[in-house]
């Protein structure tokens, strides 16, 4: 369907398709449920379809489009006979109204990237640092929805823990003074689903955010919280 995408199979139940699939390198299995088609309508565009092929085709143009805009991260999700369902028509709020986060783009040079959150007043030191050390699972901005994408309000990054990368650590989740808390357990939220999605069975942290608690996180053993990302909410 698409890249990152490996199909498991597809389960007919009562009235109701169930799409089973794994995503990219994440040790969870999902699926989405589809209705049966009652017209000959396509899924995804709502114009009339010819066959049950083409409806299908249609159903596997929708899906891909829904993953490659973040459905994994962003779709709420219930744990069921063994795998995560991602409800696609009922996604929760990913951030709080008024911001929006996105990928840090990192450029050819580590000691400059994210330059525009260092001047909004963010320490970049940590995850700079991470991206000389070719140890960077990923790095998110947060900022103002606005025209302008600005100013930047927050950041988050994880990285690898250990050298057989199945075990990531959360660094960073920060926002600035005044930015409602939500936002920066939003930012470590999609820090662990991007975490793994390439590929973590684990997230450790030791950093000290009430809202890490209700992503999961427990007491480790030896210090700090621990997180299954089998079962991240």
């Amino acid at each position: 369907m698409t890249e990152g995408f490996t199909g498991v199979g597809v389960v007919a139940e009562a009235g109701r398709l169930l799409v089973v699939f794994r995503w990219r390198r994440d040790p969870n299995t999902y699926a989405i449920e589809l209705d049966f088609p009652t017209a000959p309508e396509s899924p995804w565009t709502g114009l009339t379809v010819d066959s049950a092929e083409e409806w299908a085709a249609d159903v596997a143009s929708l899906l891909m489009e829904e993953l490659l805009t973040g459905l994994v991260v962003r779709g709420r999700r219930t744990v069921r006979e063994g795998h995560v369902l991602l409800d696609r028509r009922a996604p929760e709020a990913v951030w709080p109204a008024g911001y929006h986060v996105g990928e840090v783009h990192l450029g050819d040079d580590p000691l400059d990237a994210g330059f525009w959150l260092a001047d909004a007043g963010m320490d970049v030191s940590v995850p700079r640092r991470l991206i000389a050390g070719a140890r960077l699972v990923c790095w998110l901005q947060a900022y103002v929805d606005n025209d302008r994408g600005e100013p930047y309000v927050g950041h988050a990054a994880a990285s690898w823990e250990d050298d057989g990368r199945t075990t990531a650590r959360l660094d960073v989740a920060y926002v600035r003074p005044g930015v409602p808390p939500e936002l920066r357990t939003a930012l470590a939220r999609l820090a662990v689903h991007e975490a793994a999605a390439a590929g973590a069975v684990s997230v450790v942290t030791t950093l000290d955010d009430p809202g890490l608690r209700g992503l999961g996180f427990r007491p480790a053993d030896g210090g700090g919280l621990v997180l299954g990302t089998r079962s991240v909410a």
